[in-house]
């Protein structure tokens, strides 16, 4: 199709409230293979394909994200008032198709009569009707058509039942646009209420009021609903949002709540003419209640979702090894691949410790992700999620937090990275924010190696009270204490620069249903995808850089001339295993020289002012900045700055031998007690991850966010480790 062809597609939008079967039906239209998942707020994006109609008549149709109404007071929501009214930067759409849940009417219909009064052309696709015997409902679609004034098609997403009535009624309105266009089917009758539209009506742009007097009153209804004092919208004009505000003000004083007004009657208008279509059964208690009384249970609901956290992330943690080790192994296998076929040499390094390297670093990631979005998606899918958000909700208000925020940061136990990516099901921009700032204050697995080392190395195996051990307890401590500062962080940040209304988790609870292994799957590597083309590029980036930081200069001035100290080696009566052993320390003691000498050494020379206040020296400092890859990179880097090569990990006794027999020049030790808890603080809450600062620009669109991430994380940690230590000396634990 040509270019001007495809401008003069007329626009079709599928519209309706989260979870209504909307984006499977938008599958079944355009053949499109979308995310689809049984849990309110999947789609978060307007996504546009073909629809070719019969007679060949081809459409652009747009999914657009559920909402629950077109009141907004976010910019994600405002996308739906947005795009279904045509105000920039959207274009005006021919029609709407709006996915009403037929098991939910009378709930539905609010939105229905808020798009019909916008004066927008409107075709009605009825769907799950093949669930509506098992809920004792029964819908009269006629007299439901007649009611509403626009087409209504009964249709199935689930079963493909019903699409091509649903494409030929789209047809028909198309071509006479006045066959979705009734007009307004509810309108405020109170004298104050009219005075309170008419006055925004006014003060709305010239191009919101072109296009009648009904789509004028629709919109001056949206302002009054959606725009106050902490709303997150864009683009109001200030004038409208001065109107809004002294009408909404007048209405106070007055004892009036414009909010309750327009709401009440609105579903006044569908609790008088339900009963002309709508018919159900008494209420009785399903299989689904019952399970929900124990799901949702305060105690016992909470103690269920703890235990079905702990098999996932114990599935995460041993099903992942197995795989990682697989990845290193593959990325192993390949460096030593590129050393048998090239010569030494700074290209080699360049291949071997760079690009394989900084790729490795990018892939190891994936087993951790896709293993939590498989989680997390049969979770969706079965309808669980949203009753975790559910109860988890009066937790986590209390802390400023959003109820669907606890999953993500639960999340947070294994990586931060797919953690982030997981808080899209939170809808307001304010509480997705939020969320992300306090992620990576969670202990994530990568933390681990860290820990291991310094509790091994500088903490005595011992016992408390003759049963506790000492090791364990510290190891649980640094959770509990990752843990905490995440709430703690989370509540200050929500009451300063995240300051919001406590806006209240609206959520449908679906039904159960079995998850969809194959839609489970796409979402899985639609997010693995997206992973390594967008975040993989800036790791890879930063590991190409962290390299030529420890390589470069390629010939620095040594201290030791290492070369003689080799021919004597040769000139001594060694043994061959002796000979060797030698060489080998040589070398290691080389490695760590040249590390001392590089552009990354110097570095780690340069922080030692900044960070002697800590306890830490510039060895420590080298080690942070090979950390900034990963944080489990400390462990090799501080093996090759103590000579012991880098092939060590949190295990090596020849590693934590060193680190315990550092000294400084006066003869006291370098590294103490003190100073590996001061070390511990630190890592448990700098940001030292750059993939995770990658996920962050690309989830919030902004390098902003990153910066003050990173900067606040650091300031934390700095400010947290100074008093540790200083306050230990205080005390006398130097």
């Amino acid at each position: 199709m040509s270019p001007a062809a495809m401008r003069t597609r007329p626009k079709v939008l599928l519209a309706g409230n989260p979870n209504t079967g909307k984006t499977t039906l938008f599958n079944r239209l355009t053949g499109a293979e979308l995310r689809v998942g049984n849990y309110p707020g999947v789609t978060v994006e307007c996504i546009t394909r073909e629809l070719v109609l019969d007679g060949g008549v081809s459409v652009e149709l747009t999914d657009l994200p559920g909402a629950y109404s077109l009141s907004a007071r976010s910019a994600e929501e405002q996308i739906a008032l947005q795009a279904l009214c045509g105000l920039d930067p959207y274009p005006k759409p021919e029609l709407a198709v709006l996915v009403i849940d037929a098991t939910q009417l009378a709930r539905n219909l609010y939105f229905t009569l808020q798009v019909i009064e916008a004066g927008v052309p409107v075709v009605c696709a009825l769907n799950m009707q093949d669930e509506l015997a098992s809920r004792g409902v029964e819908v009269d679609r006629e007299r439901l058509e007649q009611r509403l004034g626009v087409p209504v098609v009964a249709v199935s997403a689930k079963h493909g039942q019903g699409l091509a009535e649903l494409g030929r009624a789209v047809a028909k309105v198309l071509e006479k646009p006045s066959l979705g266009q009734p007009g307004p089917r509810w309108r405020p009758e109170e004298v104050e209420l009219r005075a309170d539209v008419e006055a925004v009506g006014q003060a709305l742009p010239a191009e919101w009021t072109s296009q009648g007097a009904a789509r004028t009153e629709a919109l001056a209804l949206w302002a009054l609903l959606s725009i106050d004092e902490q709303d997150e919208l864009g683009g109001i004009d200030p004038e409208l949002r001065r109107t809004v505000m002294e009408r909404r003000r007048m209405a106070q004083e007055a004892g009036r709540d414009l909010d309750q007004a327009v709401v009440a009657g609105r579903y006044g208008w569908i609790d008088r003419h339900a009963p002309e279509f709508l018919e159900e059964q008494p209420e009785r208690r399903s299989w689904s209640e019952r399970v929900d009384a124990l799901i949702l249970h305060p105690l016992a609901g909470f103690f269920l979702f703890l235990l079905t956290m702990g098999v996932v992330f114990q599935f995460l943690f041993s099903w992942s090894d197995p795989l990682i080790g697989g990845i290193e192994s593959l990325f192993a296998w390949i460096a030593e691949g590129i050393e048998a076929l090239l010569p030494a040499g700074l290209f080699r390094d360049f291949l071997v410790e760079g690009i394989v390297g900084g790729v490795g670093s990018v892939v190891v990631f994936l087993p951790q992700i896709l293993l939590l979005f498989l989680f997390l998606g049969l979770m969706e899918d079965s309808g669980y999620m949203a009753r975790v958000a559910f109860l988890m909700d009066r937790i986590m208000k209390a802390l400023g937090l959003h109820g669907r925020a606890f999953v993500p940061l639960m999340s947070g136990f294994a990586c931060a990275i797919p953690a982030m990516m997981g808080t899209r099901t939170i809808e307001r921009k304010r509480d997705r924010f939020l969320t992300m700032m306090v992620i990576p204050l969670m202990t994530c697995a990568a933390r681990l190696p860290v820990y291991s080392l310094i509790i091994a190395a500088l903490f005595p195996p011992g016992e408390i009270w003759g049963f506790v051990p000492v090791q364990g307890l510290l190891m649980v401590g640094m959770y509990v204490f990752g843990t905490v500062i995440a709430l703690v962080c989370a509540a200050v940040l929500g009451r300063t620069l995240f300051r919001g209304p406590r806006v209240p988790l609206i959520l449908e609870l679906p039904p159960y249903r079995l998850p969809k292994l194959r839609y489970v799957l796409r979402m899985m590597w639609q997010r693995a995808r997206l992973f390594l083309s967008e975040a993989g590029k800036v790791i890879l980036a930063f590991s190409v850089l962290l390299w030529i930081l420890l390589t470069f200069p390629r010939e620095p001035a040594l201290e030791r001339d290492f070369g003689a100290e080799r021919n004597q080696l040769a000139l001594q009566e060694l043994s061959p295993a002796e000979l060797e052993e030698k060489l080998l320390v040589l070398d290691d003691a080389e490695s760590g020289e040249r590390l001392r000498a590089s552009y990354a050494g110097r570095l780690g020379q340069a922080l030692e002012p900044w960070i002697e206040p800590l306890g830490f020296d510039w060895k420590i400092g080298i080690g942070l900045i090979g950390s900034f890859a990963a944080r489990e990179v400390f462990v090799a880097t501080m093996g090759v700055v103590y000579g012991v090569g880098g092939e060590v990990d949190e295990q090596s006794p020849n590693l934590r031998d060193r680190i315990r027999a550092e000294s400084r020049s006066d003869g006291k030790p370098t590294y103490t007690p003190l100073v590996g808890l001061s070390l511990m603080i630190f890592f448990a809450l700098a940001c030292q991850c750059m993939s995770t600062l990658a996920v962050l620009k690309r989830e919030t669109k902004s390098y902003r966010w990153p910066v003050f991430l990173f900067v606040y994380m650091t300031v934390l940690a700095w400010v947290s480790s100074f008093f540790v230590y200083q306050g230990g000396l205080l005390l006398g634990f130097g």
